[in-house]
């Protein structure tokens, strides 16, 4: 362990208690790598731990954690896997496949430049872990040698997929800068816009390196590389490297077009084309199996292209070696040497001092003088005014009402994210009230399609379903309605208008028209119209009734709970049974006045009529009954008459 690690205070630390800290594998601009173990599952990882400065932004922290989770659903056996990414204290870190070996740019330090069959193979292992990241919709933003991994067991994988588009390259300087506006497309120059196309031709360039062992554009400050990104055409590998195949040389310079629009559409089309090259040529890749890696030695001795097969021998450009030539031609091919270097250097002169007055021009006055507006979208104001400050962009807050950007938050800003200005120019940020509020008219007595539209109006989420039920309205109209509020609560009436936030939620109550009056209907009747509403009867009794003839519905049960019929609900019936009938008791042989207290006392509570002589003084005693019309066999209504016949005893 060097002595830079042993001052490392992450060494030996225990990460969310789970990954302990064992050595610091790498440093970057934005964070450091460490490997480490992961404690719960006992295996070797790669912990990527964000600098400080960088874990305290809250807009970098989403940024980072969204793109964490996108390259997390990339299954790929040519894309380092991450597995999972989170917050220890002050430290925000990302654990990632551990793969022992070295980065392409160290193969490319130790041999320069690469065979062809070598170029094959990482160029088709790194296309096609890139094409499925294409497929699901990431963009790397940072293909470069340094993210391409070679490990000990002849794996070839793309990495650092989950910071590539939670920074940008103002979060690196020096070296770093240098390192990555080697591989900075045309249109982020220019627009500060990236897609597929961008990592395409990120690729181009890369392609270009290994196979000539240098890239095609150069210059002591990073700007002066930009320019050349963005004004000039890479030119062919073959023309410092003869041995080259053509069709490698039209593969890069198809994917270097200036225009995105006229490069691969994505890493699949380029692999596409990279595959029908390999067919012509008869070279496929070779990648070592996983299984039998190679002895940590080869790696520790400096053999570091032993992590690729296929190593061919490059033709020498200078041509045979035993040529034998006299003194006079040496002295022609000397002398046509030099004025060919003179004439180079001052055509090269020339070139510098045209380009030096263009690049002024470019950054003095021209598109380079401009700065791209950034996104500052879901941030405080102060947030949005700091990130615009450090593109030199002055930042002007205005207002507005939005429904999915919560209140104190940038909605957006104007000039739009991409666009370009002078330095100093103002950019107006607006700022989140939340949503609009509004005072709703009536809704009650519209028809359905009249409410729907007129909250709709409004911004306002009408529930698909409406509760339907039979009231005195015609139908399809508007009897009550009910708002939920979009952040929660209890819900409230507003049949008759209410005051109600944009994004809140209504439930319109519908009328299906009146439910049919059933009483006095026969009970077969009663039952079928109900049924035909929706409303099932589910018990019917029976009452006596002196008004209502038998077989006929006297009453129908009230709702329970009380409130509108809807169809479903159930109810029960009472049905009448006619006039209660009653037995007449048998008088005969009665006096007259014990006959009128038997009729009285019986269940019926009967009348009596006889002659009138029998309410004479004296006679109702003396009178007994020899008749009755109707007699004891028959049933009469309660407080019936019975008609008697009398006649003075002996």
């Amino acid at each position: 362990m060097t002595t830079n690690q042993q001052a490392d205070p992450l060494i030996g630390r225990l990460v969310d208690g789970r990954y302990r800290v064992r050595a610091r594998i790498a440093r970057g601009g934005m964070a450091t790598v460490y490997v480490a173990t992961d404690l719960r599952l006992e295996r070797r990882i790669a912990l990527k731990v964000m600098h400080a400065h960088l874990s305290d932004d809250s807009n970098f922290q989403s940024r980072f954690i969204q793109e964490a989770r996108a390259a997390a659903r990339l299954a790929d056996p040519h894309v380092v896997n991450v597995f999972d990414q989170g917050q220890d204290g002050e430290l925000a870190y990302l654990v990632m496949e551990y793969l022992p070996g070295i980065t392409l740019r160290e193969l490319m330090r130790e041999q320069r430049r690469l065979t062809i069959p070598q170029t094959i193979t990482i160029m088709d292992a790194v296309l096609a872990g890139l094409a499925a990241a294409h497929r699901g919709g990431i963009v790397h933003r940072d293909v470069k040698p340094e993210n391409v991994l070679l490990a000990e067991d002849g794996r070839i994988k793309i990495g650092d997929f989950g910071l590539a588009r939670a920074t940008t390259a103002n979060t690196a300087t020096g070296a770093q800068l240098l390192g990555t506006i080697a591989y900075l497309a045309p249109e982020l120059v220019t627009r500060g816009t990236a897609d597929a196309r961008s990592d395409i031709y990120a690729l181009g360039i890369m392609l270009y390196e290994m196979l000539t062992g240098e890239q095609p554009y150069k210059g002591e400050q990073p700007m002066q590389i930009a320019f050349q990104h963005a004004t000039e055409s890479v030119p062919r590998p073959s023309a410092r490297n003869p041995s080259v195949p053509e069709p490698l040389d039209e593969l890069v310079l198809w994917a270097t077009e200036r225009s995105p629009q006229e490069r691969p559409d994505d890493a699949q089309a380029m692999l596409n084309r990279l595959r029908e090259i390999e067919k012509e040529l008869g070279i496929a890749p070779q990648v070592a199996a996983a299984t039998s890696p190679p002895a940590r030695s080869q790696l520790d001795s400096g053999d570091v292209t032993k992590v690729l097969p296929g190593t061919a021998v490059i033709a020498d450009p200078t041509g045979p070696v035993n040529e034998q030539v006299d003194n006079a031609t040496l002295l022609r091919r000397r002398t046509s040497r030099r004025r060919a270097r003179g004439a180079f250097l001052l055509a090269l002169v020339l070139l510098l001092a045209t380009l030096a007055g263009g690049i002024g021009w470019w950054f003095g006055s021209g598109p380079g003088s401009l700065v791209a507006v950034p996104d500052v979208a879901g941030v405080s104001f102060e947030a949005a005014q700091s990130e615009l400050a450090e593109h030199d962009l002055v930042a002007v807050e205005a207002h507005a009402n939005a429904v999915d950007v919560d209140a104190g938050l940038a909605i957006r800003s104007d000039p739009e994210p991409g666009e370009r200005l002078d330095k100093g120019a103002e950019v107006t940020v607006y700022i989140s009230d939340g949503p609009a509020s509004h005072t709703l008219e009536a809704l009650n007595g519209r028809t359905e399609q009249d409410a729907r539209d007129y909250l709709g109006s409004v911004n306002v989420n009408v529930q698909d379903e409406t509760l339907e039920l039979y009231s005195s309205a015609d139908a399809d109209v508007v009897i009550n309605a009910y708002v939920t509020p979009r952040a929660g609560g209890d819900s409230y009436e507003c049949g008759e208008g209410c005051d109600i936030l944009e994004d809140d939620t209504v439930e319109l109550y519908v009328s299906l028209g009146p439910l049919p009056d059933v009483v006095g209907m026969s009970a077969e009747d009663a039952v079928a119209a109900l049924d035909e509403k929706g409303i099932s009867v589910t018990e019917q009794s029976e009452e006596y009734s002196d008004d209502v003839e038998a077989g006929i519905v006297m009453s129908m049960a009230e709702r329970d709970p009380s409130g509108n019929w809807r169809p479903g609900d159930s109810t029960s019936l009472v049905v009448s049974k006619g006039p209660q009938l009653f037995e007449v008791p048998d008088v005969g042989g009665m006096t007259l006045t014990e006959a009128k207290q038997a009729l009285a006392e019986a269940s019926g509570g009967f009348t009596a009529s006889y002659a009138a002589w029998g309410d004479l003084p004296g006679f109702a005693d003396m009178a007994i009954v020899t008749g009755q019309t109707p007699g004891s066999d028959a049933s009469l209504r309660a407080g019936s008459n019975v008609e008697l016949t009398i006649q003075l005893s002996g």
